[in-house]
């Protein structure tokens, strides 16, 4: 059997090929032989095979005389005297209809032969795969514009979908890639890949990156996953399991770094068809409890992140790869892998964003792919045939998408699908053409008529939006580049996970508020009284609704456990190693009875603003074990996933006695002050704060000033009163008086001091007279933070030039 080092050379193994060979077998072949060559030795299992090599695909060529067919019928096409389609149409025909030159089918056969032998199979099945010399480069991607083939045995079946690989250098969408691209056609070459199938029929497969595909923050692996064979994943055909975790902690066997788990539908899944069919696989109704499963248990999710990892470090690149399990073996391998083409090739210097400035009506909810905001008029396509119909500047709404659409989602203002998770085609080339999209979107296709006008909003978190009409929104271009360095410490505030990784570039030094009721209110929903005294609850349509969404969770009040600790893992992963504040839960007794289950838990009081709040619940026997819940939390995040840059606050703490017992409540939950680096901040919002401030600086790690509420107290004015809303103002003397005194005491006590309120963000010059106060840190909300950092630079550089003088 000859290897492609020889003169003739047709076949090469992928233990012989290296990353060098890219010219010979194209991009992904190239990056499989790295990979078993150099990465199975690290334990990383990739399933054996072969690549056809340029040399195949030329004498193809020469063999069926095809070379100036191609080029007079590209010619025609490029002087505009035929279509697109008739173009592909025509020359993949000739491929179709040419014939295998007896050497390459000769070495094709010999090679298949060899791998039933090392699989001790007398017809093993493979996949083959398309693999073009110019794909898979950072600079090009290609994926995904040639053909595979699924679940190929013997060789004759092989030499065929072999012809159709060769026949896929020239479908539509791959000629009008070249074409706009600057390739040269007839010097790009096609090799296809023959590998051992893994059976994740009988199990599951997916794809991950080595980053965030939203946002591109580089220190999380993102996995996507469903059951059966992985094309319905790639092409965005089931809404799958998403699973998120923090790689820098993957070389720590003791951490459990896994910071976000999201069950995905998964509607259907592709499975090996039966032999007298046509099709080597077809797509079957997922069971009931796999639909209801995760796909991949903890420890598989992260042995394929630890992998993941040593593929990255050892390409030097952010990386895009498919991996399969097989249900035979019980084992998972990694099928492909190329570099990741869209957030590796951006700035980081620079960042854009989009804030909508009103209110509407929402029409449909699915995931949010980028960060921008669109408006344009509905084009509801059904499939590919009609794609026609499309007007340019629309907002594209479908049920999902593959490499055919992606000429008109060139030309569309958004996509709109109904299927699909962030790993899907139309996630992948909407953030690469930089549109936005919302993917997983149910029942768009009914609920958006077309010529309907929208706005299309991925600017609210993880969570996008179609809005009924023309809604206003604001577009901020930020300069990352050349931003000051400042003495004071400039931190943000947030509230959602998936905010947090959108503002990752921003130069902040952690976060000074975590706000753990956006996620109570947004993500768990059910009031933890609900959980731990289930029994109890009376409203059977809330009992109901809790049974229903707490269904695979260990326990009702794991459910509340696992997904606080994910959603501040996640923020405290988009900082790490900075300190992230979280605050405890400071819900008024009206907000509590609004989550489900709450309102026999709570007493209805006729000011909530000053009624049972902050700290004095923390002790209470009457929510003692919903505040357990969160102390729960907060350790797992801390000792079982590895955040100890995780800080606690205490808001509303009135006094120093309550303090005390707010502190032994803590400590009785396994969360003492000092131990593991636990520092516990508390909240300065009451005057009794400030004027007790050296009993308080005892008692706790900083304090951290909430000017809503101080202002609030001072003036005696209800932060919700319209008809006072002028008089509402944090730069009256007697706050700055005693945010001064504050900052005066505690720095006396040794005690840092931080402001984590409004004021800061919407008037930089109440952060001048912070910073000339002497303030340790200032939290902001992310769109004020670089305005913020410039005038407090302009004040500590005034500042410095009076002391030097």
């Amino acid at each position: 059997m000859q290897d492609m080092n020889s003169e003739t050379g047709y076949i090469s193994w992928f233990e012989n090929l290296s990353s060098k060979d890219v010219d010979q077998v194209g991009g992904k072949n190239a990056s499989l032989g790295e990979m078993i060559r150099e990465l199975k030795r690290k334990d990383i299992q990739v399933p054996d095979g072969f690549a056809t090599t340029i040399q195949a695909y030329w004498a193809f060529l020469k063999e069926n005389d095809l070379s100036e067919q191609i080029e007079d019928l590209l010619e025609a096409y490029k002087q505009e005297d035929t279509s697109l389609g008739k173009t592909g149409e025509a020359i993949r025909k000739l491929f179709l209809n040419g014939k295998m030159p007896p050497d390459v089918a000769q070495s094709i056969r010999e090679a298949y032969q060899e791998l039933c032998r090392r699989y001790d199979k007398t017809d093993v099945d493979v996949a083959a795969r398309s693999s073009a010399t110019a794909e898979d480069m950072p600079e090009a991607s290609f994926a995904g514009q040639q053909e595979s083939f699924l679940n190929v045995t013997g060789e004759d079946d092989l030499l065929r979908v072999c012809q159709q690989c060769f026949a896929s250098l020239f479908t539509d969408r791959a000629i009008a890639y070249r074409e706009e691209k600057g390739f040269e056609h007839m010097k790009v070459a096609l090799s296809v890949g023959i590998q051992k199938m893994v059976r994740s029929d009988l199990a599951g497969s997916g794809v991950l990156f080595t980053l965030d595909t939203d946002s591109g923050f580089p220190n999380v692996v993102l996995i996507n996953a469903a059951w059966g064979l992985g094309e319905n994943v790639v092409q965005g055909a089931v809404n799958p399991d998403q699973y998120t975790v923090f790689k820098p902690f993957l070389g720590n066997e003791d951490l459990h770094p896994i910071i976000e788990k999201t069950m995905g539908s998964k509607e259907k899944k592709m499975v090996y068809a039966k032999k007298e069919g046509k099709e080597p696989t077809k797509n079957v109704q997922t069971p009931k409890k796999e639909r209801e499963a995760f796909v991949l248990t903890d420890e598989e999710i992260l042995r394929l992140a630890r992998w993941s990892r040593l593929i990255e470090e050892h390409y030097q690149h952010p990386m895009d790869i498919e991996w399969a399990k097989d249900g035979e073996l019980d084992s998972i391998f990694i099928v492909q892998a190329r570099p990741e083409t869209v957030h590796s090739q951006k700035s980081t210097a620079t960042m854009k964003t989009y804030t909508l400035q009103e209110d509407g009506e929402r029409l449909v909810t699915g995931l949010s792919i980028g960060q921008a905001i669109a408006v344009g008029q509905v084009n509801v396509i059904a499939s590919a045939s009609e794609i026609e119909k499309f007007k340019e500047g629309s907002v594209l709404v479908t049920t999902m998408t593959d490499p055919d659409w992606v000429p008109i989602m060139k030309r569309a203002a958004a996509i709109v699908t109904e299927q699909g998770g962030r790993t899907s085609h139309a996630a992948i080339v909407s953030r690469e053409l930089g549109i936005p999209a919302i993917v997983g979107a149910d029942k768009a296709m009914k609920e958006l008529k077309d010529g309907q006008e929208v706005t299309v909003s991925c600017a609210e978190g993880d969570q996008g939006h179609v809005y009924a009409g023309h809604l206003e929104y604001e577009e901020k271009a930020m300069d990352l580049d050349n931003v000051p360095e400042t003495r004071t410490r400039i931190m943000l505030n947030i509230g959602a996970p998936h905010a947090a990784m959108r503002w990752w570039k921003l130069p902040c030094k952690g976060v000074g508020l975590a706000r753990m009721e956006y996620l109570i209110n947004n993500v768990i929903k059910i009031h933890p009284l609900a959980l731990t005294r289930f029994d109890q609850v009376d409203d059977a349509g809330a009992k109901a609704r809790i049974k229903e969404m707490t269904k695979g969770h260990e326990s009702r009040e794991d459910y509340f456990i696992e997904l606080l600790a994910r959603g501040i893992a996640t923020i405290a992963a988009s900082r790490h190693p900075y300190p992230v504040i979280v605050r405890m839960s400071d819900f008024k007794t009206n907000e509590y009875a609004d989550l489900i289950g709450g309102s026999q838990f709570e007493p209805k009081e006729e000011n909530p603003m000053l009624g049972w709040r902050g700290a004095s619940r923390y002790y209470s026997e009457d929510y003692a074990d919903g505040f357990a819940l969160e102390c729960r939390a907060i350790r797992r995040v801390r000792e079982q996933m590895g955040f100890t840059n995780v800080r606690i606050m205490i808001p509303f703490c009135r006094t120093p006695a309550e303090a005390d017992k707010v502190l032994d409540v803590l400590a009785q939950n396994g969360l003492i002050r000092g131990q593991n680096a636990l520092e516990v901040y508390v909240m300065a919002e009451i005057p009794t704060n400030i004027l007790e401030a050296e009993a308080f600086a005892k008692r706790f790690d900083g304090f951290s000033i909430g000017s809503n509420d101080l202002t609030q107290l001072v003036l005696g004015i209800s932060r919700d009163a319209e008809q006072l809303a002028e008089l509402f103002d944090e730069s009256e003397e007697s706050i700055k008086r005693l945010i001064r005194m504050l900052i005066t005491t505690a720095h006396q006590e040794g005690r840092p001091v931080g402001i984590c309120g409004e004021a800061p963000s919407n008037d930089p010059e109440f952060a001048a007279f912070l910073v000339r106060s002497g303030i340790d840190s200032i939290s902001l909300q992310p769109d004020s933070v670089l305005q913020v950092i410039r005038r407090v630079a302009e004040i500590e550089n005034e500042k410095k030039d009076l002391e030097s003088a």
